[in-house]
């Protein structure tokens, strides 16, 4: 298998996006590049994303996405944490306090 750096980039830019996502909802002081704050994190986090999804449609377009499964499973765990982390952070975080 051959190194391909745009397919690097994919990865990096998805993958930086987690650990902003999740200090973003649970509002964690985390650095940046629009600084500590939750909504920072957020937005970050968002950049990033569509900053991979861009360099994946430009290098193997959209229809290319159902057979990149790394992609589609990255993807799909930035979603499960954008809908459920503040949740079971909460949950878990009241069942600990005991």
């Amino acid at each position: 298998m051959e190194f391909s750096l745009i397919d690097f980039f994919i990865g990096f830019f998805l993958m930086n996006a987690m650990p902003h996502l999740l200090f973003g909802l649970l509002k964690v002081r985390f650095f940046s590049a629009f600084g500590f704050s939750a909504s920072g994190n957020l937005a970050y986090a968002f950049v990033n994303v569509v900053t991979a999804l861009i360099l994946f449609h430009a290098h193997y377009g959209v229809q290319a996405l159902a057979t990149h499964g790394i992609v589609i499973g990255a993807m799909a765990m930035l979603f499960i944490y954008l809908v459920s982390g503040r949740f079971f952070y909460d949950l878990f975080q009241k069942n600990g306090s005991h």
